[in-house]
């Protein structure tokens, strides 16, 4: 084994340790979901930082950006990035007045208990591919730098299992201070890194000017046609609007001190993430240059996650042991502040809104119990769902977001702004979004109305025609007041 192995497997006993330790300052279900919503702007802004900046962006959007340009990676980081500014902006701060535990919290005061199991489940099974994607990429790093001792697999399963750890026993403070930490590591890393490269490929300008040379900057943009313009709006919402309604983004936002870090952080945070993003597309297009003989066959590899391995073997092969270690510790810190915040998330919506509302006179202290045993099975299912897809991780991360932006984005918006929105409306908002993309996706995948993008419109026309029609049945639960801190 090589001395960069025992320094990733010391960093990596270091970290779990530290997340461990912050397990001390749980002491209820506030505590383990949204850390007594007691964290500062400077650890809420690192743990929306880290926790977006994950395995695709490292491996996934360099990928992307080498095969398909500009144009390939509008999901992300344009649409990611201009989510949290989005949240920022127009629902931090009443979401977190709400005082909430969990985002499936304000469907049920807003739209009873069956809207808030529909949209809690949605969520919850968004998660597989996002965690999917994290415990993918940590089975990629513990192959690479173990120089294939560990096979990809056993590195998913090592990998999955000590972030299930710290995870389980710290929650929300141990994914905040970690992620704290890692967001240093990312930052210094990636800068000296891609100092370190850009030396070897004739300097930041020569390789930004070659890419634009190269026609990786000029198709951003849709062709003007139905077409490319329906493609591009189907592939920039699904990560702009479908990630709104999501766990990890209101815990961040439900764990700051005051209303007003909760909207400051969210949009610092996005801006972060949107300028980081860039630099593993410039190391991967540096790598082009550097390197072609050894990027050209992982680009044009039939195995649909070779390409991933341009970085990593990038800095094995050209760049010194120090950058070797800073560039891997800032990939390990990116991928374990994602798979945390992504493992914690969804196991927390689902004890809050799918378990404890059915049983009767649950403790806090049950609930906590609960909550960490969720986690653990949800651990189990995410790696064995990783261990079987055969998906890059970017389509992985991109996909999970479609399933929120039909069932829970339009419910979620007109709950907060528009008075009239009731459970009739957010009921066929749920059943015209869902039915409609289900549909076009098994039919025809492919045309030129993204099927995601027919489930987005369906959604706001049911939630428009069921709020204004005539409410049939049973009295509106809506009506009742949502809670406020």
């Amino acid at each position: 084994m090589s001395g960069l192995f025992w320094f990733v497997i010391a960093y990596w006993i270091i970290s779990v340790a530290i997340g461990l330790y912050a397990g001390k300052l749980v002491h209820s279900s506030s505590d383990y979901a949204n850390a007594g919503r007691a964290l500062p702007m400077y650890v809420v802004t690192a743990t929306v930082f880290a926790t977006w900046f994950g395995s695709e962006t490292v491996l996934g959007i360099p990928a992307s950006f080498l095969k398909e340009g500009l144009g390939g990676v509008v999901a992300d980081p344009f649409g990611a990035s201009m989510c949290l500014v989005l949240v920022g902006l127009f629902f931090a701060r009443p979401l977190y007045r709400m005082n909430l535990l969990t985002i499936g919290d304000f469907y049920r005061n807003k739209y009873g208990r069956i809207v808030e199991v529909l949209t809690s489940l949605a969520i919850v099974i968004s998660y597989l591919g996002w965690v999917g994607a994290q415990i993918s990429a940590l089975g990629l790093v513990f192959n690479v730098v173990s120089e294939g001792v560990i096979s990809e697999t056993m590195g998913k399963v090592i990998g999955a299992s000590t972030v299930m750890v710290y995870t389980i026993y710290g929650g929300m403070w141990s994914v905040a201070i970690t992620d704290f930490i890692q967001m240093i590591v990312i930052v210094v890393g990636m800068l000296y890194i891609s100092s370190e490269v850009s030396g070897q490929a004739g300097g930041v300008m020569h390789v930004v000017n070659h890419a634009i040379d190269a026609g990786k900057f000029a198709n951003f943009w849709p062709s003007l046609n139905w077409v490319g313009v329906l493609g591009f709006i189907g592939a920039l919402v699904t990560m702009m609007l479908g990630s709104i309604p999501q766990q990890d983004v209101f815990q961040r936002v439900a764990s700051a001190k005051s209303e007003k870090i909760a909207g400051r952080a969210s949009v610092l945070g996005g801006v972060m993430y949107f300028c980081f993003a860039f630099i593993p597309m410039f190391l991967a297009y540096a790598a082009t240059l550097i390197d072609p003989q050894m990027v050209t066959p992982l680009l044009e590899s039939e195995e649909k996650r070779a390409s991933q391995q341009i970085l990593p073997q990038l800095i094995l092969n050209h760049a010194p042991f120090f950058a070797q270690v800073m560039f891997f510790g800032a990939l390990l810190s990116a991928i374990k502040s994602c798979a945390s915040a992504t493992l914690l998330a969804p196991s927390v919506t689902f004890a809050e809104n799918i378990l404890k509302p059915a049983f009767k006179n649950v403790t806090d202290a049950n609930l906590l119990k609960t909550m960490r045993m969720v986690v653990f099975c949800f651990t189990i299912l995410v790696t064995l769902y990783s261990v079987g897809s055969n998906l890059p991780i970017y389509n992985m991360v991109e996909n999970a977001y479609k399933v929120t932006l039909v069932v829970a984005f339009v419910p979620l918006v007109f709950g907060l702004y528009w008075k009239r929105a009731n459970t009739q409306g957010a009921m066929l908002a749920i059943g015209l979004g869902l039915v409609s993309w289900i549909g076009m996706e098994t039919t025809n995948p492919d045309a030129p109305l993204p099927p995601q993008l027919l489930g987005l419109i369906m959604s706001l026309l049911g939630m428009v025609v069921g709020s204004l029609m005539p409410t049939m049945g049973q009295p509106r639960e809506q009506e009742r007041p949502l809670k406020k801190s």
